[in-house]
């Protein structure tokens, strides 16, 4: 295990320096299958969120608030993707997956910041079809390009002050080892379990952030979408209703 981290000498304790990640398998073979598998994935989802993006960006068509949000939510997959995709995939070939103390608390930062902007961002788009659908003569009034920034430009400052909350909290924490992580990527709750001191701040944290978000976000999704299916189902006429659905 000493071959597999960085100490720095803490008095009676080791600082680790560096973590080891265990992967996903130790077989050459699986190895090879699981490549080929994630790199076809990656390199999917780059191409299809890339060409999305360009897509909306050429068509004035899809200059709307819904296409707006879908773009930006097309770059946070391409963001999300290239935090650990790269790494996962040259892992696979290593004998020993180390991966450096800083290097893991970015990777968490990153993959992190963009999981929380995206449940900001899906809300966001819930709340722009509830709008299309309940108030459609005041939809372009309510939906103005500045609200849609301001509304972008919030998702992304809340995922980022909250990453950076959960980062300090997990990353501030004393670990004298083991330091291997059973896990192919940098995760919260792996990582807390190997600390030295006592992560009940860091959970508590991480709880409260889960709370927000993750319950925040549903709430607003299905408050939405509710209120949707329930406008539709009032109209009368098959082809509003119709027309409804396909909005």
């Amino acid at each position: 295990m000493a071959s597999s981290r960085s100490l720095e000498q803490n008095g009676n304790y080791s600082s680790v320096t560096v973590f080891v990640l265990l992967g996903l398998s130790d077989e050459k073979e699986i190895q090879l299958r699981l490549f080929s598998l994630f790199l076809g994935t990656y390199l999917v989802t780059l191409i299809w969120n890339l060409g999305l993006i360009l897509l909306i960006r050429m068509d004035t068509h899809l200059h709307t608030p819904m296409y707006f949000f879908l773009s930006f939510l097309s770059c946070i997959d391409i963001c999300y993707s290239t935090s650990i995709s790269p790494r996962m995939l040259s892992d696979l070939f290593k004998k020993e997956k180390t991966i450096p103390f800083v290097a893991c608390a970015t990777q968490y930062f990153v993959a992190d910041w963009m999981g929380l902007t995206e449940c900001c961002l899906l809300a966001a788009m819930a709340y722009d079809r509830y709008v299309a659908i309940g108030r459609p003569l005041q939809y372009s009034t309510i939906m103005a390009p500045q609200l849609c920034g301001k509304m972008v430009a919030g998702a992304y400052v809340s995922g980022l002050i909250s990453s950076v909350s959960l980062t300090v909290s997990c990353f501030s924490l004393f670990y004298c080892g083991p330091n291997i992580i059973q896990h192919f990527l940098s995760d919260f709750l792996k990582i807390i379990s190997l600390s030295c001191s006592n992560p009940f701040i860091s959970q508590m944290i991480l709880l409260l952030v889960a709370t927000i978000f993750g319950c925040g976000s549903l709430f607003i999704i299905l408050f939405s979408y509710g209120f949707i299916v329930t406008s539709i189902l009032k109209i009368s006429s098959s082809k509003g209703s119709a027309k409804a659905f396909n909005t």
